[in-house]
């Protein structure tokens, strides 16, 4: 892509992004998953069936022997990590996009979104045999940059021993210990699938202890040809982490195998996240992915406020 054309799609994303999405989401300090903060207050009589007792402020209630819990301050500065996943199986897409493309959208929106509150942005992204780490930083200059750089990286190609989803992870949560908002962007497709949908996926237990100590949102970035295959008769598949080549007649048979398959694996990505407590959205080729990007973060700030009354009431 030149850097002409890379410049208007970076424009465009960012008018897309103010316009839309902070025009959907806009007011106080609110993040995309809305949360009491991590910051350490001031102390305060425990007020019971309000307040939670994990809060607790021993200290305090040791030396006035009345209960007291410890207030949490909403962060102002938050310091928001990406992973983005530009592995070979993102080179792909028979829709609108590919799923590359809408990777970077995804990032640069939540980049979009954490800037103009002021907070810092980096991120660490799977491509070739490397993971590429980029420093944290406030500013629409370094976003850009950040961006740039996504969008100029080749294809991926086929590499042996190339990092998968899970040692991404890993190195996220290792890299930053600071509580912040992490962003996990992948189609959390394995190399070799289980199609139970319980069983425990590779990169279940990294982004379960990520999700520990930082606020987690898992894109998963889909393309409707993942989901079912077409009426064409003959096709060669080629495997874009492997480079293998083979030919299948899509016979009905075949293409109800796949779609259950599909629809198996799916699930299964599913039951892991919210199995590790993270909040999952979804993204496709062919559809708004800023309509659906709203949608979430609005539903995300309904159940919050509701949640909220709920512990008020009772």
């Amino acid at each position: 892509m030149s850097p002409g054309t890379a410049e208007q799609a970076l424009r465009r994303l960012e008018l897309t992004v103010t316009r839309r999405l902070d025009g959907l989401l806009h007011g106080a300090h609110q993040g995309l998953l809305p949360g009491t903060g991590s910051e350490a207050g001031d102390s305060r009589v425990y007020v019971p069936g309000e307040d939670d007792v994990r809060r607790m402020d021993w200290n305090v209630t040791a030396r006035t022997t009345v209960p007291h819990v410890r207030d949490l301050i909403a962060d102002r500065e938050l310091e928001t990590w990406a992973l983005a996943d530009l592995s070979p199986s993102m080179d792909f897409g028979t829709a609108d996009t590919d799923k590359r493309d809408l990777v970077i959208a995804a990032v640069g929106a939540i980049g979009f979104l954490s800037s103009r509150l002021g907070d810092r942005f980096g991120a660490l992204v799977l491509h070739d045999e490397y993971i590429h780490r980029m420093p944290a930083r406030t500013g629409r200059p370094a976003l850009y940059g950040l961006l740039h750089s996504l969008m100029d990286a080749p294809r991926g190609r086929v590499v042996q021993d190339a990092p998968d989803l899970a040692e991404g992870i890993e190195v996220l949560s290792a890299s930053r210990r600071r509580r912040g908002m992490r962003l996990v962007v992948s189609d959390f497709l394995d190399a070799h699938p289980d199609l139970d949908p319980d069983a425990e996926r590779p990169w279940e237990r990294p982004i379960r202890r990520l999700a520990a100590r930082h606020q987690v949102l898992a894109v998963e970035v889909i393309d409707p040809r993942e989901l079912e295959l077409p009426d064409v008769g003959r096709v060669a598949f080629t495997d874009p982490e492997t480079g293998k080549v083979r030919e299948v007649h899509l016979s009905p048979k075949v293409r109800q195998a796949y779609a259950e398959a599909a629809a198996l694996q799916r699930e299964g990505t599913r039951l892991a996240l919210r199995r590790a407590g993270i909040a999952h959205l979804v993204l496709r080729t062919d559809r708004d992915w800023v309509f659906d990007v709203a949608q979430f973060v609005l539903r995300q700030r309904r159940t919050a406020h509701l949640a909220h009354a709920h512990r008020k009431v009772t």
